[in-house]
């Protein structure tokens, strides 16, 4: 994870229907098993299967914990694998738990976390069959999932009569008032970082919704706030800032070779170091166990293993998994004539924007030099006028905590300050759990192999450190006259990719053809697919949520469906046809 980072597994969603999609098709869809897409020869049952339950290092909660928690209705909390948020069932699961989460063991307990297949793996729905995509952007409603897990854990703590049978399940049998008591102090210790998270993090008058997530603001948060206090808490409130810049969910083929990664840019991409670096970030970010402190015995003064749950293994094999990914081929009738059509459409300069073509900011090209085996596809970073408040976001500052004065060389080269950038503490914090995992003593020297390979064998001197810095992306005094740059991505697999832009505010690619002025002001979020205007259905039934957006005037809403204006102008049938070849990539 670099500059002022995200996590990339932090990510995306689809849904799709076509004209009217109704209850009895919802059902239908819902009883039987999805249809997988061809994703490439790479992409294999086995392939899926681990991907789905990669473990990474994530300790949400212990799962006895979640396995006796209910919902205000009675229910188990874990029932039907959490499809009320729109996760997904995952029948390999040896826990039965939904795609994307996983157990780790520690400090004798098992934990449930999560995993990038949650928030990257995708179903839509058209005409009543389900379609599953694997490293799609994920419709799922992570805010309400975080929030309601919180709410039954409060529960527990506050009625006698639900701790007494949480206390049953967890411990089973007659368990001891002493038993009773340590479960208690145990279940309020965690209690108090997650309340604080949920109460000052999710934004209560414009929650994300599915299919978003303020992906940046959860990492800062986590490792601002829970992680780097004075023990035995390691809370500090005042760090937890309102995540109020919900983005979509990233789609994850090509991830790998792009040559930069997260919706601003600012992590360099393209071989093993900047992969792990990204994905360290990420399981921070997820709620990995992580505790740093003050070590003069380290070479860096500060001790950043002990205390971290990371699965560097675990890390390293999502990003062998993502590597096999392909982008899902569209399952549908094309008309191969339109299409055609529609590539000479995509390569059309529009003079109205800049002689800019889809091509020139999409096409494959080559990126920068990252790696001698493979080369990275370039991911030019541009301003066309998209909602610009993740970026004035990575200006974030925080109390640095135990990390107060810690710097390593080469990666944060300042001492941090009392009070310092969220990003620098991040960089910091990812840097050294690096470092140290994998280098003998700190020197310099290479450590242990994982999956038969020396998992540093790909750093690029004099500049692998480039992953674990940042560049100056944002500015105190940003206007809405300065400039804010997002990444280009290349095409393949955009279809199942809804909605669009970084904020997710436009529901297809369609729309995202009609000038932003005239754009949609509001529409539903969910699984149901249109595979006519190619994006969300306008009628959904999943989750009864509209977001709203707004206009060119409040471009730092976080929610603004102005910009990215190239191509639509174009005539009717090229915009139909441009369509019919996006549905080819």
């Amino acid at each position: 994870m670099k500059k002022h980072e995200s996590m990339l597994c932090i990510k995306g969603l689809l849904g799709v229907i076509v004209v009217a999609c109704c209850a009895p098709f919802a059902q239908t869809a819902a009883q039987t098993a999805p249809k997988t897409l061809d994703q490439g020869s790479k992409w294999t049952n086995r392939a899926r299967d681990e991907f789905y339950s990669q473990d990474q290092g994530s300790r949400l909660i212990p799962l006895k914990w979640i396995k006796a928690l209910k919902q205000p209705n009675g229910e188990p909390f874990l029932a039907a694998n959490l499809d009320r948020y729109g996760y997904l069932p995952n029948p390999a699961s040896k826990n039965g738990l939904p795609v994307g989460f996983t157990t780790n063991n520690g400090n004798n307990t098992t934990y449930l976390g999560m995993t990038c297949a949650a928030c990257h793996t995708r179903q839509i729905d058209v005409a009543g069959t389900s379609y599953r995509i694997d490293g799609g952007p994920a419709v799922t409603d992570l805010q309400s999932f975080f929030g309601d897990l919180n709410t039954a854990v409060a529960r527990v703590l506050t009625d006698d009569a639900a701790f007494n049978q949480f206390a049953i399940d967890v411990l089973g049998g007659a368990p001891t008032a002493t038993a009773k008591t340590k479960l208690r102090d145990e279940v309020a210790a965690w209690f108090l970082p997650n309340d604080a998270i949920v109460k000052r993090s999710l934004p209560v008058d414009s929650p994300w919704g599915p299919a978003r997530a303020d992906a940046i603001s959860l990492i800062f948060n986590r490792l601002s706030g829970l992680d780097i206090g004075p023990p035995p808490t390691y809370v500090i409130p005042e760090n937890i800032k309102l995540a109020d810049v919900p983005v979509r969910y990233p789609f994850l083929w090509n991830a790998w070779r792009q040559d930069f990664t997260q919706w601003p840019g600012f992590a360099p991409n393209g071989n093993k170091l900047f992969g792990l670096t990204r994905n360290v970030g990420e399981v921070i970010g997820v709620f990995a166990e992580f505790h740093p402190f003050e070590d003069r015995l380290k070479l860096l003064k500060v001790n950043y293993s002990r205390n971290n749950s990371a699965n560097f293994h675990g890390l390293n094999k999502l990003e062998e998994l993502i590597m096999q990914l392909g982008p899902p081929k569209w399952p549908w009738p094309l008309d191969q004539t339109l299409a055609a059509k529609g590539a000479l459409v995509y390569r059309q300069k529009d003079a109205a924007n800049g002689n800019q073509s889809c091509e020139g900011c999409h096409g494959i090209k080559q990126g920068k030099f990252r790696f001698t085996i493979h080369g990275t596809w370039a991911t030019p970073i541009l301003d066309v006028g998209t909602d610009s408040r993740e970026i004035n976001l990575l200006c974030s500052e925080v109390k640095t905590g135990v990390l107060e004065g810690a710097r390593i060389f080469g990666i944060v080269n300042t001492r941090l300050k009392a009070v310092d950038s969220a990003k620098s503490v991040l960089v910091l914090s990812v840097g050294g759990s690096i470092l140290q995992n994998y280098l003998t003593l700190g020197l310099g020297l290479p450590g242990k192999k994982e999956g038969g390979s020396d998992q540093l064998k790909e750093t690029l001197p004099p500049k692998s450190a480039e992953a674990l810095t940042t560049t100056a992306l944002c500015s105190p005094a940003a206007t809405t006259s300065a400039p804010y740059p997002y990444e280009s991505r290349v095409m393949q697999g955009i279809w199942a990719a809804a909605p669009y832009l970084h904020n997710g505010s436009v529901p297809t690619l369609s729309e995202l053809l009609t000038p932003d002025a005239q754009r949609v002001s509001e529409f539903m979020v969910g699984p149901a697919y249109d595979i006519e205007k190619v994006g969300l259905a306008a009628q959904q039934t999943k989750f009864n949520y509209t977001l709203k957006t707004t206009d060119c005037t409040a471009r730092n809403s976080g929610n603004s469906r102005c910009g990215h204006n190239y191509g639509t102008g174009f005539s009717a049938e090229d915009k139909k046809a441009l369509l019919e070849y996006l549905k080819s990539l």
